[in-house]
Parts: C-alpha cells; structure tokens; sequence
C-alpha cells in the first residue's frame, strides 16, 4: 500500500470498515434471494453474486490488515443495509421471481450509494482504485438485475 501521506489512516480504515459491511450485508442478501426464487438460473446468478461480495470483502479486509487496522467480519449491525437485508426475508418469501428480482434490486441501491460515498472520500489512489473496480462490479449487477425484474415484469 503507499504511504498514507495526505489521508489519515484511520478514517480510510472507517471508509472500508463500511464498505466491508456493505459487502458482507450483500453475501447474505444474495443468499436469501438463492434460496427464495423459484428459476435455477436465477438460483445460479444469486449464488455467484453472493460469492462475488464474499469475495470484495475478503479483498477490503486485507486492505484494512495491511493499514493496520482491525476489519470488520459480519455484516451491519444497524443502519439501512442490515435492515434492508433483515427485511428481505420476509418481504419476499412466497413472492414471485419479480419480486425477489425487486428486493435485490432494492439491496444493489443501497450498495450503489455506499460506493458513491466512499468514492468522495479522499482515498489514497490504490485504495482508491480497488473500490472504484468494485463500485464497477456493483452497478453492472444493479443493472443486470433491473434488467431481468423488467424482463419478469414484461411477462406478467
């Protein structure tokens, strides 16, 4: 990592901290979707989303590690992602494939604007890079997403 010159550690390490949890609410969230919709290829998608922010954690957490900070390891504890994810179970269970496709959508927003706001943080620029690459990553499975609950919908 490059020296944190113009940064004070600890609020980068706060910034990923949160991230982190973003991350992690949207693992378990992708598991719930896995296991509530009713299409296998959908089972499949959900699944390697899960997977997918499992892995984004993983990464920020061993960014932490390395400013020296302590990462954090669950999902959030308050806030909007963890009642949003909380929330889904029950929102969606017995719905249709739209609206599990719906609730998941809901999550990739507030996934969106956590991204968004730590992007206006003052990050050192290799931190600054790997979450600007996840940020990527978020809004084509938003995108993806809207565009299978349109598709859903259409059939309706």
């Amino acid at each position: 990592m490059d020296a944190m010159t113009t940064t004070n550690s600890k609020d980068v390490i706060e910034v990923l901290n949160d991230l982190i949890e973003t991350s992690k609410d949207g693992e378990a969230g992708f598991k719930v979707c896995a296991e509530d919709v009713k299409r296998p290829d959908l089972k499949a998608l959900f699944s390697d989303r899960a997977v997918e922010c499992g892995k984004a954690a993983s990464e920020l957490q061993a960014i932490v590690f390395q400013l020296g900070g302590d990462p954090e390891n669950s999902t959030s504890l308050a806030g909007d992602m963890h009642r949003r994810w909380v929330d889904l179970k029950s929102a969606i269970t017995g719905k249709s494939d739209e609206g599990v496709l719906n609730e998941c959508e809901r999550g990739e927003d507030v996934a969106k604007k956590s991204y968004k706001e730590a992007l206006e943080k003052d990050l050192p620029a290799d931190v600054r890079a790997v979450v600007e690459r996840q940020y990527q990553g978020v809004l084509r499975n938003h995108d993806q997403i809207k565009a299978l609950r349109d598709s859903e919908r259409a059939k309706s």
